[in-house]
């Protein structure tokens, strides 16, 4: 029999990043239906580096800046969080130069994989071990930094 997953309920001073999130996996989605549609790759490589340095970049520095120096440096999933990042960012210089589609799913698995650790893992332990007015001020910083921009071509969807 199988349970259904009850959706995660977040604290309101996370959820500047849980919506960020969001983005993040739809990013994923995005480039795994530009691959089905035979998007040309190199259109989907710009938009990789687009999403990095548009939206991607900056939310890792708020998680980093603002999140993290609030936990223990020495929490295995606060070095978990780090060392995902690090390795995001190798996996999108790689597809900077490159139009290989495994270096594309992989970014996607990765960022996937990532956010639901965040979601699943991190945050539910961040909730519990910062301050409630550590967290508001979190809220305050976070919603302090938004900076969206629109990538014009919808190459994910099917024509």
């Amino acid at each position: 029999m199988n349970e259904e997953k009850k959706p995660i309920k977040r604290s309101k001073e996370l959820t500047p990043l849980s919506k960020e999130h969001h983005e993040g996996l739809l990013f994923g989605w995005k480039i795994k239906q530009g691959l089905k549609n035979g998007t040309d790759r190199a259109l989907i490589a710009r938009y990789i580096q687009w999403f990095w340095g548009n939206d991607l970049q900056a939310h890792f520095r708020k998680e980093e800046a603002v999140l993290a120096p609030h936990l223990s440096g020495e929490n295995e999933w606060v070095q978990q969080m780090f060392a995902e990042h690090a390795a995001i960012k190798v996996l999108v210089e790689q597809c900077a130069n490159s139009v290989d589609e495994n270096c594309f799913l992989k970014l996607a698995d990765a960022v996937h994989d990532h956010i639901r650790f965040e979601e699943r893992t991190l945050f539910p332990y961040a909730e519990k071990e910062i301050r409630a007015e550590t967290l508001a001020a979190m809220f305050e910083e976070l919603n302090k930094i938004d900076v969206k921009a629109t990538w014009e071509d919808e190459f994910w969807v099917s024509k």
